[in-house]
C-alpha cells in the first residue's frame, strides 16, 4: 500500500518509514500535518499514518480538513499518540479517525492494523462499484430510482447533473423507422 506519514519527530519518522517499508508498504513521509495536507492533496494517498500533536496542524486537524474535502476515494486515516484516555479517544474518533494506536508503535499491531484498512478500503471501492450500477429496464431503457419507480434515462440524468438532452435520430433508425412511413422519395 501508499502510506502518508505525517510526524514531527525526526526519529519516531525514521523508525515509522523503516518499519512499513520492511513491510512491503511504499511511503511518503511529512513533517508536520500542514506538509501532509499538502502532500494528501496532490497525491490523495489511501491510508495515512498521523501523529497526534504536531506544530501548526495537528493529526486531528488534519483529519476533519480530509473529512471535509469529500474526496472520491475514502482515506484511512490511523492517528498515533501518547495520550491514552477515554476523552482523548472520543476526540479523535468524533475528528473522523478510524484507527488509534498509542505511541510506541509496535510493528506487528501497525501491519494487523493496516491489513484491516486494507480491507475496509476494498469495501469502499466495491460500495462505490455497486452504488454506481443503474438498474435499467433493457426493452424500453427505463431507469428504476431510489423510490421503485421507473422513468426516463434522460429524467433520472438530468436531475442528478446538468445535462440536458436535444433529440437526433441515428442514420440506422432514420432507416428503420421513419423511411418506411414517408413513401418513395
Amino acid at each position: 500500500m501508499k502510506i502518508l506519514i505525517a510526524e514531527d519527530d525526526a526519529v519516531s519518522r525514521a523508525k515509522l518509514i523503516a518499519v512499513l517499508k520492511a513491510q512491503g508498504h511504499e511511503v511518503t513521509a511529512t513533517e508536520d500535518g500542514m506538509e501532509a495536507w499538502g502532500a494528501w492533496q496532490i497525491a490523495q494517498l489511501r491510508v495515512i499514518v498521523s501523529d497526534w500533536d504536531m506544530p501548526e496542524l495537528d493529526g486531528l486537524e488534519l483529519c476533519r480538513r480530509l473529512r471535509a474535502f469529500q474526496a472520491p476515494n475514502y482515506t484511512y486515516f490511523i492517528l498515533l499518540t501518547g495520550a491514552t484516555g477515554r476523552e482523548n479517544f472520543l476526540s479523535a474518533m468524533e475528528a473522523g479517525i478510524d484507527d488509534f494506536m498509542t505511541k510506541p508503535v509496535d510493528p506487528e499491531e501497525l501491519r494487523a492494523r493496516l491489513t484491516v484498512a486494507q480491507r475496509i478500503l476494498g469495501l469502499h471501492q466495491e460500495l462505490s462499484t455497486l452504488q454506481g450500477l443503474l438498474p435499467i429496464c433493457s426493452y424500453c431503457k427505463r431507469i428504476r430510482n431510489d423510490r421503485d419507480e421507473w422513468s426516463s434515462l434522460e429524467g433520472y440524468i438530468e436531475k442528478r447533473s446538468r445535462a440536458e438532452f436535444s433529440h437526433g435520430i441515428c442514420p440506422d433508425c432514420y432507416k428503420k423507422h421513419l423511411e418506411p412511413h414517408l413513401g418513395p422519395p
